[in-house]
Order: C-alpha cells, then sequence, then structure tokens
C-alpha cells in the first residue's frame, strides 16, 4: 500500500488524537464464544470462535489504510504426574485485516490466500473462527487426557511505529482474548465419532 505514504504521517497523526478520546458503551475486545477439538480421517484439529469487537479507534485506523495483524495460537499438552506436562502441538496463524479504499472492501489475507467483504462485520465474521493445524491421531492415546488452549490477539508489533507507541500506554489497542482452555479426552472423542458414522448409515 504505498500509494498512502505521502499523507501516512498526517493519517497517524489524526488516529493518535482520536485514540485519546474517552470511549464508552462499547464491549470491545476478543473473547471467546466456544472452543472444541475435531476428529477427522486426517487427525484432530482445535477450533475456537471468537467474539471480536473493535473500538472506534481501531475501526478509525482501518478505514485510513492502517493493517491489523491477528495472531491465533493453539497448544495441546497432556499431563504427567510424574514430571512436567509433555507438550504434543503447538501452532501459531497470523491474519492481516485491512481496507482497500480503492474498491471500498475489506480484506483479510492468510498467507496467499485471501477473501474480500463489503463490510467490516462481514469480514470479522470470519476472522473470529480459527483452527488449528491438523494433529497426528498418533501422537493421542485413547487412554490420556489432555489439556487444549487457545488465544486470539492482535499483534502490536505489526503495526506502524507510532501507533506501536500508543499501543503501549493505552488500551484502545490492547486486543488480547487470553489463553481460554479446556480438557480434553480422545477415548470419549472417537466414541462420539463412530456413533455419529453409525446413525449416518
Amino acid at each position: 500500500m504505498h500509494f498512502y505514504t505521502r499523507p501516512f504521517n498526517l493519517t497517524l497523526c489524526l488516529i493518535l488524537s482520536m485514540v485519546m478520546l474517552p470511549v464508552t458503551a462499547y464491549a470491545d475486545g476478543i473473547s471467546v464464544n466456544k472452543a472444541e477439538v475435531k476428529l477427522s480421517e486426517e487427525g484432530y484439529q482445535l477450533k475456537a470462535d471468537f467474539e471480536i469487537n473493535l473500538n472506534p479507534s481501531v475501526q478509525q485506523a482501518l478505514s485510513h489504510g492502517v493493517t491489523i495483524y491477528f495472531v491465533s495460537e493453539f497448544s495441546l499438552t497432556r499431563s504427567r504426574w510424574y514430571w512436567f506436562d509433555e507438550q504434543i502441538s503447538v501452532s501459531e496463524q497470523s491474519t492481516k485485516l485491512y481496507y482497500n479504499v480503492l474498491t471500498s472492501q475489506y480484506r483479510i489475507s492468510r498467507g496467499a490466500l485471501f477473501q474480500s467483504f463489503p463490510t467490516l462485520e462481514e469480514a470479522l465474521g470470519v476472522l473470529q473462527r480459527q483452527s488449528s493445524t491438523l494433529i497426528a491421531p498418533e501422537l493421542l492415546t485413547k487412554k490420556g487426557t489432555y489439556l487444549a488452549s487457545a488465544r486470539l490477539r492482535m499483534d502490536i508489533d505489526q503495526l506502524p511505529k507510532l501507533l506501536q507507541v500508543n499501543a503501549l500506554t493505552g488500551k484502545d489497542w490492547d486486543l488480547d482474548s487470553d489463553w481460554y482452555r479446556w480438557v480434553i479426552r480422545p477415548a470419549e472423542i472417537a466414541m462420539r465419532q463412530q456413533k455419529t458414522s453409525e446413525e449416518g448409515r
């Protein structure tokens, strides 16, 4: 987005001045609505649905061409009474959200893949659904009990330098769901999967 280089500093100054204004009547931030694990022929996959509410300061930054990066993190560990917990799987994915002024559309980009949306609400509706990389079935024994964790946060380090300074001192840019954890029992998952398959025959 090099076409923003000339007015960019002026835009950032405008955004920074708006960030200092008090914001009320908004349930801003990121929270977890639902978290689960899915089992397929390829393996297990951790999934989480987040609720994302961007405050006016972040929305204003987006409308002026500031790219916002979100990072989803998933981990799976197995408890061991005789030693430290065993790390089974860790995955992290970065998602880029930005507004294209030329097309008047919001765009979500993950690696080489991207989607465009006419409204911010539609873009966030896709962004809030996150999943981990596939976990090989042999890594989870049916007799074990595991702890799954999910988190979604804004990557402050990817913001323009001027906004990074403000993010470190203000709450408007502190968007983080914190870690959400739940217990997984592979034996129960496999049993439910088998029951569903039998009912579908």
